[in-house]
């Protein structure tokens, strides 16, 4: 395996913690909420107070990430967030979480610019989407694990453990980060095969350039393709976003399960979501290779994960929960394997010496959406019914593809000025 599938790995190991973190106040919500005497639209609010948060952390860290490089950037941002993630185990109360969810929606925004960054840095075009499918594992593998780990912990110790082990995991993360992780350019167990192939592939991404103020990365919005990217996301991040943030809680309140059931079934979902992340992101390269375009590959994938979420909507209408379960878990399939493109297309339309900045503006835009998706899912599901949620996911879906292909024509390289 070359040292750039080893970052890859590295890559998807974050993101999983990442998504503990942010998975551990779904996975303890039908306690919290019992103790705390808390509604779902206070739940809601909740959740929309860490996206609202995270894309702020969007649009301050992108053009950061880009100045400071990922190495650095990463550690601040683990050290950050795996703090803030074990001062949750001191919450006690409405407006306690809603402040300690927004720090961690703050600080876990640089997960993904720096990610994406480092895909750029260390992958030609045609790996990128096999690249970030890997690094796309995260959320789902994250989301996997986080049911029967922290409904453990959760039943064994109580729900503070459910928010102080995923903090420790990440301080661990960061000692093997800081030994192993070293620029292309510069890494010491980097051959020179893989060197040189890793630089050529991303030759024109390296050229110098005065990157400006830092906000001058809103200058990216006068290009047609960035208004494809920001719309694409704002309208498809909040289906995922309600799997992720009140599937357990969907669970409780429209199936019946407890905690433990919870603990035994939520993961089953997220399963599909890494095989789609990984089927995507390998179907990505493998149609490169054939030589189909970057353009034709990206948009097929697409428009096939779409369909997949259509094919999952009666799951809030059948009788069986082992059924509705698994149509879920066709959904979360489907996102994934969209995602794998979707996530590329920063990569494949700017250079790597700005991915982060754009993918700062890419990833706010799908936080201002899942705040507004998350925060209507509680609104809607006030009575504990959840058909407009669903229907909606659907919707939103198509919207996301529909823009991409109407505003971004082309999927190639941008010269930027």
């Amino acid at each position: 395996m070359g040292i750039r599938w080893k970052i890859a790995v590295l890559l998807c190991v974050i993101t999983t913690i990442n998504y503990i973190d942010r998975q551990a106040f779904a996975v303890a919500g039908p306690v919290i909420l019992e103790e705390f005497g808390l509604s779902n639209r206070e739940f809601g609010a909740i959740g929309s107070a860490f996206l609202f948060a995270y894309a702020i952390g969007h649009l301050v860290v992108g053009p950061v990430i880009d100045r400071v490089g990922t190495r650095r950037a990463f550690s601040l941002a683990v050290i950050a967030w795996s703090l803030v993630g074990i001062l949750h185990a001191a919450g006690r109360g409405f407006w306690s979480f809603l402040t300690l969810r927004g720090l961690l929606g703050l600080t876990e925004a640089a997960n993904f610019p720096a990610a994406l960054k480092t895909v750029a840095e260390w992958f030609p075009a045609g790996e990128r989407s096999l690249a970030v499918g890997i690094v796309t594992v995260g959320p789902g593998l994250g989301a996997m694990i986080s049911p029967p780990l922290l409904g453990y912990l959760i039943l064994a110790f109580g729900w503070p453990w459910a928010f102080i082990l995923p903090g420790l995991a990440g301080f661990a993360w960061l000692l093997i980060w800081r030994v192993y992780y070293h620029p292309p350019e510069t890494h010491p167990g980097l051959s020179d095969s893989e060197r040189q192939l890793i630089c050529a592939g991303r030759e024109r991404d390296t050229s110098p350039g005065h990157h400006g103020p830092w906000y001058g990365f809103f200058a990216y919005l006068r290009y047609r393709q960035v208004w494809g990217l920001l719309l694409s996301r704002f309208s498809g991040d909040g289906a995922f976003y309600f799997y992720v943030m009140w599937l357990p809680l969907y669970l409780y309140q429209a199936r019946g399960f407890d905690i433990k059931q919870i603990a035994l079934f939520a993961w089953v979902p997220f399963v599909a979501a890494d095989l789609g992340s990984l089927v995507g992101g390998w179907f990505g390269a493998r149609l490169v290779r054939m030589g189909v375009s970057i353009d034709r590959s990206r948009k097929l994938l697409i428009w096939l994960g779409v369909i997949m979420v259509l094919m999952s909507l009666p799951a809030v209408r059948v009788e069986s929960p082992a059924l509705a379960i698994a149509l879920i878990g066709l959904a979360m399939f489907g996102l994934q394997f969209k995602a794998a493109s979707l996530f590329s297309l920063p990569a494949d339309l700017f250079p790597a010496r700005i991915v982060a900045s754009i993918w700062g503006l890419f990833g706010a835009a799908g936080s201002f959406g899942g705040m507004l998706f998350v925060a209507y899912v509680g609104w809607a599901s006030n009575g504990e019914a959840y058909g407009a949620v669903f229907a909606a996911v659907g919707i939103t879906q198509v919207l996301s593809a529909v823009l991409i292909s109407l505003l971004i024509p082309r999927i190639c390289q941008i010269d930027i000025i």
